[in-house]
């Protein structure tokens, strides 16, 4: 597998981002690089988040923006929470959301807006929604054992999604929401 999608700059992404979380991942991802990026960490690029669809459309339209809203629209807001751990055979560890079904279903929702626009580049055609918390490869069983422990002392906090995010990266390599599409 490779990122060679990720290598691309101006980019851009529909997010579920959960800035409540910065202070619970902060540990892991303010030492933690992109394979894209690895001269910055994680915290320094983007916020914590969920992938939705990343890349999406070059240069978002009216139009694109408004087929996303007939794609959610009969979403609802709900609540969110992260109360367990996982590492992909990568050694990326991460928060899952939950109630999983519900974000799966968001996510194919978009995918099926968007088929021009696979999922990672198509390459992870079932992608696995998740909170990156580390991307370190080495390393890796520690970081789940450490976030297994914190989660246990003090859960992650529960956040209540309302919208998704439109991101843009930047030619600095940071992202920058541009919009948002109320669920």
């Amino acid at each position: 597998m490779s990122d060679a999608w990720a290598a691309r700059t101006g980019l851009t992404a529909i997010l579920i981002t959960v800035p409540e979380l910065a202070d619970f991942t902060h540990r892991w991802r303010s030492v933690s690089r992109s394979t894209a990026r690895p001269h910055v960490p994680l915290t320094e690029l983007i916020p914590p988040h969920i992938t939705v669809l990343v890349p999406w459309v070059g240069e978002p339209t009216s139009d694109d923006v408004r087929r996303l809203k007939e794609a959610v629209a009969s979403h609802e807001p709900f609540e969110l929470s992260f109360q367990t751990i996982g590492q992909f055979p990568n050694g990326t560890a991460w928060l899952k959301p939950e109630p999983f079904d519900a974000v799966c279903s968001l996510l194919v929702s978009v995918y099926e807006a968007f088929p021009e626009c696979p999922p990672y580049g198509g390459e992870f055609p079932d992608p696995h929604p998740h909170l990156t918390i580390s991307s370190a490869t080495e390393g890796a069983p520690a970081v789940v054992a450490e976030a297994t422990e914190a989660l246990a002392a003090t859960p992650a906090p529960t956040v209540q999604l309302t919208e998704l995010g439109l991101w843009r990266e930047g030619g600095d390599g940071v992202w920058r929401q541009f919009d948002a599409v109320q669920l």
